[in-house]
């Protein structure tokens, strides 16, 4: 009886012991060390005279949300709302954004700055200093930013690769323009493929992200960086439990890129494809549902010249598996233009392997540091300059040249009207704008520049002479 007593006893005691409760990260850390590599950015926009404006229009709404095709009231698609006449005033857009080099380089989307007459960037430390926009690649959402700043706390990059599904993860950033407010969640899922999304395979988190939060950073546990909060699925507008972040391995290739050539040089194929599903796998008497069909090739790309066509399952590109169609976009990108690389297809239930050449893809917007200003960028002789589009070199019979959008002083005297290609600059063919401005800083003040215009069909040289 006495032993049954004592058992009892020591049962009831080992009954009443607290539970362990479940350790959670400790994020505290982490929000000390981090948050003073993380920036606010505002984007200044001039608005015109009687140019109409959404109510959201303080938070770039329109880019957030476009590629999930969710209408917001004054934007695109949706009936005007509460829509009012405004004088001509400054439009304040905030974002985020992160120091990745001490000497003053951050890296914020593209969205975020993408419009901007200017932009501001807002340490911790209250400093505010004009940023300069290096570049911006609008396919992946990156845009690279310079400041004049020297001894700043950068961030510590960490791999995408080797987080999982399920891991702990942060956000800093300035949601409606709160700065430097920490918000934590869970990776949902890993190469996620978003809609008109074909160069980014988006961490998605349940991370609490909200306009203002875009351009910030992604952390892991370690205090590394491992994406930028870039987009949100929503219905309302605000989140839903579904935020995405490009992989930083993604962002700081593009951002090397942009801070190199101000542009970002990706390979190309020239094709369509689609995504095999279990009946088009049956169809094509495949095992799976690996690969990417060709849905289109187009005419003279490098695709046509390999020998690739329609209907044709890309299986490995360059000895890499393509397991979903989202993987190819993703590889072909990553090519330097001019390479040939194997490409293993599937053709009429055969697999045969082509070499093909891979070419450059054409430029789909001007790379004057690659955004489209309402008021471009003038260069010494009084030139405003984008890229030739591919409809416009078809309409000038293949050549290539820089279309004049804008004419003041010098150039105006000298007789140079808007809708004018400039094909060469001393008998130089001309390539870039970027190169022909940069040119043009290396020759001295006084002298005189031959210009080859072409203008309704004809050629002409026009002599401009530099004054400044």
């Amino acid at each position: 009886m006495n032993f049954f007593i004592r058992t009892l006893f020591v049962f009831s005691l080992i009954c009443l012991q607290p539970v362990s409760a479940v350790q959670l990260p400790d994020f505290t850390v982490l929000a000390e060390e981090q948050s003073d590599k993380v920036v606010n950015i505002t984007s200044i926009v001039e608005q015109l005279p009687n140019q109409q404006i959404s109510p959201f229009h303080d938070e770039r709404m329109e880019e957030f949300f476009k590629r999930f095709g969710i209408p917001l009231p004054g934007f695109p698609g949706m009936p005007p709302q509460n829509q009012e006449q405004l004088p001509q005033e400054r439009v304040n857009g905030t974002g985020s954004g992160f120091i990745v080099e001490s000497d003053g380089y951050i890296i914020t989307n593209a969205h975020v700055v993408a419009q901007a007459d200017t932009v501001m960037v807002k340490l911790t430390d209250k400093r505010e200093f004009k940023a300069e926009i290096l570049g911006i690649d609008r396919r992946t959402d990156v845009a690279l930013l310079k400041i004049d700043a020297k001894n700043l706390p950068n961030v510590k990059f960490g791999d995408p690769d080797k987080v999982k599904v399920g891991a702990w993860v942060a956000a800093i950033g300035s949601p409606f323009g709160l700065e430097n407010t920490v918000t934590v969640g869970v990776v949902s899922a890993k190469k996620r493929a978003l809609p008109q999304e074909d160069f980014v395979p988006f961490i998605q988190t349940d991370v609490a992200i909200n306009p203002g939060n875009s351009g910030g950073p992604l952390f892991n546990t370690d205090g590394e960086v491992i994406g930028i909060n870039s987009q949100i699925y929503s219905r309302t507008g605000g989140y839903m439990g579904l935020s995405f972040a490009i992989p930083i391995d993604v962002a700081m290739n593009v951002a090397e890129q942009l801070k190199a050539n101000g542009k970002v040089i990706r390979g190309w194929l020239g094709i369509n494809i689609q995504q095999i599903t279990e009946e088009l796998s049956e169809s094509f008497g495949m095992a799976d549902t690996k690969g990417a069909l060709i849905a289109g090739v187009g005419k003279d790309s490098p695709a046509e010249k390999g020998g690739l066509l329609a209907g044709d399952i890309i299986l490995k590109f360059n000895n890499k598996q393509i397991v979903t169609s989202t993987d190819l976009p993703k590889f072909v990108g990553n090519t330097k233009p001019n390479t040939t690389v194997p490409v293993e297809i599937l053709r009429k239930g055969k697999k045969s392997t082509l070499s093909v050449k891979i070419g450059e893809m054409p430029t789909q917007e001007p790379q004057v540091a690659a955004k489209q200003n309402k008021k471009p960028t003038v260069n010494r002789l009084g030139l405003a300059l984008r890229e030739l589009t591919d409809k416009d070199r078809e309409q000038l019979n293949g050549r290539n040249g820089l279309l004049v959008t804008e004419v003041k002083g010098t150039a105006v005297s000298a007789g140079i009207r808007a809708g004018d290609v400039i094909l060469a600059i001393n008998n130089s063919a001309v390539k870039t704008v970027q190169s022909f401005n940069n040119d043009l800083r290396k020759i001295p003040k006084g002298k005189t520049v031959a210009l080859l215009i072409y203008r309704n069909g004809d050629t002409l040289y026009v002599p401009v002479k530099i004054t400044d």
